[in-house]
């Protein structure tokens, strides 16, 4: 927002002078609101830092996989726990999972390609969300200083 005179006013201090004007209920519900969004992004950013670790992990695998001779007898994961023995076949063919249970084969370096685009889609998207959470925290916590500030005009002086 800009004034007549040029001067701006920051985002920050046009919601602070808004919130002030609420009602402890309003504020209340301000609180809480954010609160949950901020909880809910935080299990997103959780939730990305996991399939993250999980494509670096495959980029690593791919890449040690790609070292590997022919013929060569390693033990194949099925589920985390759980490893089977096998021979490697072919090296430069992989089956990458796309997801909801759809493999596609690739070579290797379509799927070393593939693990790092997903990688930094995962990364660019945390960076996003950092920034949402950042915001949504600072509202929380603007709504509660006032809040506690509007409270403690209300409490009777002893």
């Amino acid at each position: 927002m800009a004034s007549s005179k040029g001067v701006a006013t920051s985002p920050a201090a046009a919601r602070a002078s808004d919130m002030e004007k609420m009602s402890i209920e309003q504020l209340k519900a301000v609180k809480e609101q954010t609160d949950l969004e901020f909880n809910l992004l935080q299990d997103s950013l959780n939730n990305i830092k996991t399939a993250t670790g999980r494509l670096e992990a495959a980029a690593t695998s791919l890449n040690d996989l790609s070292h590997r001779p022919q013929g060569k007898k390693m033990l194949v994961p099925l589920t985390a726990s759980l490893y089977v023995p096998g021979t490697l076949d072919d090296a430069d063919r992989v089956l990458v999972d796309i997801g909801t249970g759809y493999f596609v084969e690739k070579t290797m370096n379509e799927g070393k390609d593939y693990c790092e685009r997903k990688i930094n889609l995962l990364k660019s998207n945390f960076d996003q969300l950092i920034e949402l959470a950042t915001k949504k925290k600072t509202v929380a916590d603007e709504a509660g200083a006032i809040l506690q500030a509007k409270l403690r005009q209300l409490a009777p002086t002893t």
